[in-house]
């Protein structure tokens, strides 16, 4: 395989660059990336980390799962990019300082069309979409969430239309659904389809992959952001290891005795229905925040999640839950305006996991 600067070798773990931009002040903008390529056929699984700058446990985990006798256990290829967002990086910042906002929101989709001209983030992320589509069998996108978060593994919904039939679309979920499952962490299904696109989900990297290039992908939240945090990286570690047993990549047997079983040390859903996604409630008055609930708290709808008092203490309204579901993590600050949100949450779901990308749902 040849990516970049590296061209595999069978049975070898080979690093490099992939150039993806010039920069103005000289030199160019540059991907790391690690390919292991066995000794025999398989498939192509793809790991991304760092598409926003200020999630280290991502990083670690791409890294650390490209061990140097990973080519001796595998059939197929191991493409890694550690750091899909260098710029980001360079200043421990979630954005890139390209567009100053969410990278992970530039991958292609068809089925929109713009007038305006890509920017540089949007070229990078086309250059880098190009490659994967090409080769990939399944993509693994490895970030983190906010500070004191329960690990998870988002599972997008997946959208039929103009790219593909309902039937395509079904086959593409179950495919979707063994990979999600062999990670190991507890899953929270995307945004209810309408939300999903309006918020331009299907244009981050699993999303692209997805519903984009028709790939089985999965973005990992691995705790919190800005420091490496052990446990969850060596469960991070532990859930590639096992998408590759998955796919047929890896004999069960051939796992290195220092990973853990997918799954283990992280935290299981505290709730056995389905979940979304869902960043709720929201503050309506302003005020400063005293969370009432931590991560891993079952909450019912009407349950109170939080005060807001004034700047001298005093109480100023109470916060619901609008959904029945657990708590993921706390947002971070104290300071809320109207319509900030207070929680992270795993919300009932009750929605289909395939759905038209036009539907228009009540979730």
């Amino acid at each position: 395989m040849n990516i970049g600067s590296v061209e595999s070798e069978p049975g070898a773990v080979e690093s490099g660059w992939f150039e993806v931009t010039d920069l103005p002040t000289g030199g160019t903008e540059r991907l790391p990336i690690v390919v292991a390529e066995g000794e025999s056929d398989g498939p192509t699984l793809w790991l991304t980390g760092g598409v926003h700058g200020d999630e280290a446990t991502g990083v670690a985990v791409a890294q650390d799962a490209m061990r140097a006798d990973l080519a001796e256990r595998i059939s197929g290829t191991v493409v890694c990019v550690p750091v899909v967002n260098p710029a980001g990086l360079r200043r421990n910042s979630r954005q890139s300082y390209y567009n100053d906002d969410d990278p992970n929101r530039y991958f292609p989709d068809p089925e929109s069309s713009s007038s305006r001209p890509p920017s540089v983030q949007e070229r990078i992320d086309e250059r880098l979409y190009e490659a994967f589509s090409e080769s990939a069998d399944a993509l693994v996108d490895l970030h983190t969430a906010q500070i004191g978060s329960m690990p998870f593994v988002i599972r997008d919904r997946v959208l039929y239309g103009e790219r593909r039939e309902e039937s395509e679309a079904q086959a593409l979920a179950e495919r979707l659904d063994r990979l999600v499952s062999a990670y190991g962490f507890p899953v929270l299904t995307e945004y209810p389809a309408e939300e999903y696109v309006e918020q331009g989900l299907q244009r981050s990297t699993a999303g692209a992959a997805l519903n984009a290039a028709g790939i089985p992908a999965f973005t990992v939240e691995l705790g919190g952001h800005s420091v490496i945090e052990e446990d969850t990286r060596a469960a991070g570690v532990a859930g590639v290891y096992g998408v590759m047993v998955e796919l047929g990549m890896l004999d069960p047997g051939d796992v290195p005795d220092d990973v853990d079983e997918p799954g283990a040390g992280v935290p299981d859903a505290p709730v056995d229905y389905p979940v979304r996604r869902a960043v709720h409630p929201r503050a309506e008055t302003p005020g400063l925040v005293r969370h009432r609930v931590e991560p891993g708290d079952v909450v019912a709808s009407g349950n109170v999640v939080a005060d807001v008092v004034s700047p001298q203490g005093e109480q100023r309204a109470t916060i619901e839950s609008e959904y029945d579901g657990y708590v993921i993590a706390r947002r971070e600050g104290v300071a809320a305006y109207e319509g900030d949100p207070v929680l992270s949450m795993a919300a009932r779901d009750e929605g289909d996991l395939v759905v038209p990308r036009d539907a228009d749902t009540d979730e």
